[in-house]
């Protein structure tokens, strides 16, 4: 016994979206705020200067690792690989130091 194919009437075209779908890139935030927040500003009166900086301070025995300025009491450092001077981001606070 043979069974009858479905035959549904046309339904008008029209483009359906899926709730999420991983491949599409995100779609830019909608902003509904009047007044922005400022945008950061790399002018030299705003950005801080390297001698406004404070230093990681040096491990002892523990060659290439320093405890942040900020957040002394946390953990270790890694700067291994960066020469002294170099602005690094203290990982628990976000603040930026400088590699003794």
């Amino acid at each position: 016994m043979r069974h009858r194919v479905a035959r549904y009437p046309n339904a008008p075209e029209e483009t359906m979206t899926q709730p999420y779908n991983p491949n599409q890139p995100p779609a830019p935030p909608s902003t509904t705020e009047e007044n922005p927040p400022p945008e950061a500003s790399a002018s030299p009166a705003a950005r801080t200067t390297k001698g406004d900086l404070p230093y990681g301070i040096p491990v002892p025995n523990k060659p290439g690792f320093v405890t942040s300025p900020y957040a002394p009491n946390q953990g270790y450092v890694d700067v291994r690989g960066f020469p002294p001077g170099t602005e690094v981001k203290d990982p628990y606070t976000n603040k930026i130091f400088l590699v003794p």
